[in-house]
């Protein structure tokens, strides 16, 4: 019997989006960056964030960050947004961030990293690294996370290995790999990413050649890494190197939570965030904060 497609494994809920694509094509990407800015701009403005406060600073005059704080707020998450590397702002991931602060009591701050190809990498990476010296001048002895998803998923796994100060991370769907994997093989055509887009997305990064120093699953010594929760897609081209990393942080004596969502493709919980199963995962990942940040 052969085995049912990934469409026919795609969740009844995630059926509207299986055409959906995201091209990568280099001479495409201003028209895709503007097409979903507009979108995302006009789903930010339209949530209701409830009690949190939610304000706007620059980093050293050059990197800006959104902050939102819960009342009674404690500990600080500090988030990079999704984006494929090339694209994305404040806006991107704007209902996760409000979805991490109100669940988890917590203050998220949001950073947007400057994008490739424009700004190579590391130019996104000493952004993130500037919001995180800023969030540890600005909040003082508050506890420290990192969060990211997808392309903000690779952001903060390097800040993650770089900074011993930082007590947890939080990857959802992350980048974390260049080279080939079963996932990626298998998912050339699946909706919101697809193999073909996270081959591109490297390449756009910073050029064909991808410094190791870019890529978080090429570091060798994970000993360090500090607890992390990881939650992944079932049909995403980016789902084995997620579980593999996983392996790899257990097997460094890391505390390790992994969660694969069936029936999911990368995005879902963008592409559908008030359906059940993205509320569910919400509450996880926030829960995971929460206990993460009080200790």
């Amino acid at each position: 019997m052969a085995a049912p497609s990934p469409t026919e494994r795609l969740a009844p809920a995630l059926h509207p989006f299986a055409e959906a694509r995201t091209d990568l094509s280099r001479e495409l990407i201003g028209a895709v960056r503007e097409a979903i800015n507009v979108r995302r701009r006009e789903a930010a403005t339209a949530l209701d964030a409830g009690a949190l406060h939610i304000a706007e600073a620059t980093v050293d005059d050059a990197v800006p960050v959104r902050v939102y704080r819960a009342p009674d707020a404690v500990g600080v998450v500090l988030y990079c947004h999704a984006g494929a590397f090339v694209l994305g702002n404040l806006d991107i991931d704007h209902r996760q961030c409000v979805e991490f602060a109100t669940r988890a009591e917590c203050t998220v701050v949001s950073v947007d990293y400057r994008l490739a190809p424009e700004h190579p990498f590391p130019a996104g990476l000493h952004d993130a690294e500037r919001a995180l010296r800023w969030v540890a001048s600005e909040f003082g002895s508050e506890r420290i996370a990192l969060a990211g998803n997808s392309a903000g998923g690779a952001v903060a796994a390097l800040l993650a290995q770089r900074h011993e100060d930082v007590v947890f991370q939080l990857l959802h769907q992350p980048v974390l790999d260049d080279r080939p994997t079963p996932s990626k093989r298998e998912f050339l055509t699946t909706p919101g990413f697809d193999g073909e887009a996270s081959t591109l997305m490297w390449k756009h990064l910073s050029g064909e050649a991808v410094p190791a120093e870019a890529v978080p699953a090429r570091t060798e010594e994970l000993s360090g890494v500090p607890a992390t929760f990881i939650t992944c897609s079932e049909l995403d081209p980016l789902r084995d190197e997620a579980i593999e990393y996983a392996a790899r942080l257990l097997r460094a004596g890391v505390a390790t939570e992994l969660y694969v969502v069936p029936g999911t493709c990368h995005g879902f919980d963008s592409l559908l965030p008030d359906w059940q199963v993205s509320q569910r995962v919400f509450a996880m990942q926030a829960e995971a904060l929460r206990r993460a940040l009080r200790g």
